[in-house]
């Protein structure tokens, strides 16, 4: 059929039946992506089927990983720096709308992740059919690179499984599995991985249909009094949860579905609303921080770890929720305490962990059966790795490390989940310190996707790479840190925590503190933050770096703490606690708020991330971005406090420190390292592994 045609990346076979399967297999990368030639490859075989139609196609995936992983990210950017993106948006529809119009029937065969531009060019097809293996998940996740979907999966999925359900996964970026496609009517048929194929080709030859009440949705939601009258409800509801000024995707996505037409009527609107949105800060960052994402998951490849036996001692909310994470992930935990009631509350933890993540009775029960007790400690013997998560005091982790340390076998790494304390002071106690290193998790474990690799100068490489690799294989993204106070989050984080509780002492409402950081694009105020992280542990990081950044703890957050008040934990704190919300006073309408405590909590930030570029706390500005934002939920859409600082203008911002500092003293003062060419010229690659 292809006679004269030779392809890079597809290949062809045709059956007795004359159902041709076509196979994507991307040369020189281990996922398939949609770049500029594969797209090229693609159209030419959809020309060719259109003059020698089959009777029917199949598409599926010639790599193990997955069926189709989306866009090329690196040449969509490229696009957006030379303005082409909507010739380039215009060509994929292309495409996709030549496949549509087959006049055979097609059936995309998903195995494994089918994101983006594979779910478009699933939803291009007539049929889908996906296998039911869990590594098979299917989404549009666009709207987390500031942009929506481009080659028709905005103008065919609400049309396909009705508009609510389309906007919601579209909105969200979330992924479903393969049974949850089918219910919605995304995919029609599920099967088994092996029978993948001809399960595809039995739709080819007796296509199903839809049923009628899928097809009433489809259409009943998507009529335009349905349109006027959902458009405002969905953005309402969005916007209690992104502000358009932020993320102005999710709403040019809400608008350019209210507006409909016919098919090519929409394409053309989602293409001129997509390759607007492309032009944006947003989006340049967000695909920055794509990268950022993907350079912090290559830091751990290309090394075994050599562990499958995880010991850690502390079984408190940190260290049971790290022995949890690791027998989810697939490793034997063996968890160690001074009591089996200390343990016993992890334990519980872990059995809703496992609850929400595994779903089926036999994967949470072989969960649990990796998840030991360990009152007595045998497990340090048997363990490749022994993390420490006990209360931050140096001198009993120091004691831990001397009684613990000769008992581990040979080659095993001992971890700290300090999440303040120098290394170059805790490894003095410690025999192999060059097999000695930091992992400092954040809460919640199962949330935060961040862990500080924390060096000292005695640290072996080839340990730091093994912890790298581990990292890797629990599914966290690691960012290597000098280990001085506070590394590099806690570090940035500590002086806006505390500059916003002196702005609390002076009088400002939390409420007011909580919105203005919101207003600035962090995930969750700092007073509310302090409260939710207890204020017994931000009061002890305080104290670890109070000297070394030259801050005091201001009154009120120790005045609460005497009188027994550690914040959400205990009930109250700043706020008070029901039912794990925060209870936020009302603020009289009259107040009006200083006009520069943006700039009070906000700076010392950004001071403080210029700072730990300057003294070599990451390897480079690009980590520090990766680390603050992973770490702390640093406003994704500004890119990071570098990049922040590049777009905002350095300059600009020094001098708004050196007038604070006037006004309010000396912790104001610019750190070190705001004359580097690092905050001035183009960000270094974030590409590079």
């Amino acid at each position: 059929m292809f006679e004269g045609l030779r392809f890079k990346h597809w290949s062809s076979e045709q059956d007795a039946d004359r159902i041709v399967v076509l196979t994507i297999d991307r040369a020189g990368s281990s996922v398939n992506t949609f770049a500029r030639e594969v797209l090229d490859e693609l159209n030419e075989i959809v020309e060719r089927l259109s003059f020698e139609l089959p009777k029917g196609v199949v598409i599926r995936s010639g790599k193990a990983a997955g069926f189709i992983a989306g866009a090329d990210i690196s040449e969509f950017e490229s696009y957006g720096h030379s303005g082409s993106v909507l010739d380039a948006i215009s060509f994929g529809q292309g495409v996709m709308q030549h496949l549509s119009r087959l006049r055979c029937p097609t059936v995309a065969a998903i195995h494994g992740h089918c994101m983006g531009g594979g779910t478009e060019l699933a939803l291009a097809c007539r049929y889908r059919v996906a296998s039911r293996d869990p590594s098979t998940r299917i989404g549009l996740p666009e709207v987390k690179l500031g942009i929506f979907p481009a080659w028709g999966g905005s103008a065919r999925l609400p049309y396909l499984i009705g508009a609510p359900k389309a906007l919601e996964l579209m909105l969200s970026g979330r992924t479903v599995s393969a049974e949850q496609a089918r219910a919605m009517g995304l995919v029609d048929a599920v099967t088994s991985a092996e029978m993948l194929v001809e399960r595809a080709r039995e739709i080819v030859r007796r296509p199903p249909s839809r049923s009628l009440q899928q097809r009433l949705l489809a259409w009943a939601t998507n009529t335009w009094p349905a349109r006027q009258l959902l458009a405002p409800m969905v953005r309402k509801q969005t916007a209690a949860k992104a502000r358009p000024e932020h993320y102005p995707a999710p709403f040019a996505l809400i608008e350019t579905w209210r507006r409909g037409g016919s098919l090519g009527q929409r394409l053309r609107h989602e293409a001129r609303a997509v390759a607007k949105l492309a032009q944006t800060a947003t989006a340049r960052n967000l695909i920055r921080v794509f990268f950022l994402q993907e350079r912090l998951k290559g830091l751990g490849s290309g090394t075994d770890s050599g562990i499958s036996h995880v010991h850690v001692i502390g079984a408190g909310v940190m260290g049971g929720d790290i022995a949890a994470w690791a027998a989810l992930r697939g490793f034997t935990v063996t968890l160690q305490d001074r009591e089996m009631k200390y343990i016993e509350p992890a334990m519980t933890r872990a059995r809703e962990l496992f609850s929400r993540r595994l779903k089926t009775a036999e994967r949470i029960d072989l969960a649990l059966a990796r998840l030991k007790a360990d009152v007595e400690g045998k497990g340090v013997a048997n363990s490749d790795l022994v993390i420490e998560a006990i209360f931050e005091n140096a001198e009993a982790k120091e004691a831990l490390y001397r009684k613990a340390e000769p008992d581990m076998k040979e080659g095993a790494l001992l971890a700290s989940n300090t999440s303040s304390i120098p290394l170059d002071e805790l490894r003095q106690a410690v025999s192999h310190p060059q097999r000695f290193l930091g992992l400092h998790y954040f809460n919640p474990v199962a949330l935060m996707p961040l862990v500080e690799i924390v060096r000292h100068d005695q640290l072996d490489k080839t340990a730091e790479k093994r912890a790298l690799a581990f990292c890797k294989a629990i599914d966290k993204l690691p960012v290597p840190v000098r280990g001085t106070p506070g590394f590099l989050v806690n570090r940035i984080l500590m002086p806006y925590m505390l500059e916003a509780v002196r702005l609390y002492g002076e009088g400002v409402p939390g409420p007011v503190l909580d919105k203005a950081a919101k207003k600035f694009g962090m995930p969750m105020g700092p007073i509310e933050l302090a409260d939710t992280v207890g204020l017994d542990v931000a009061a002890s990081v305080g104290r670890e770096l109070s000297e070394f950044l030259k801050l005091e703890i201001p009154k009120g957050m120790e005045s609460l703490l005497e009188s027994g008040k550690r914040g959400k934990k205990d009930g109250e704190g700043f706020y008070k606690w029901e039912n794990g919300k925060a209870q936020k006073p009302e603020v009289d309408p009259g107040y009006s708020a200083p006009a520069d405590i943006e700039d009070r909590m906000i700076l010392p930030m950004l001071n403080e991330a210029v700072a730990c570029v300057h003294d070599g706390v990451v390897d480079d500005a690009d980590l520090c971005d990766a680390g603050v934002i992973f770490g702390t939920g640093f406003a994704p859409f500004r890119g990071g406090p570098i990049q922040h600082i590049r777009d905002t203008g350095a300059d600009l911002l020094r001098q708004r420190l050196v007038d604070l500092e006037k006004q309010y003293g000396p912790r104001f003062a610019p750190r070190a390292g705001w004359d580097s060419a690092v905050l001035r010229g183009q960000p270094e690659s974030a590409k590079t592994a």
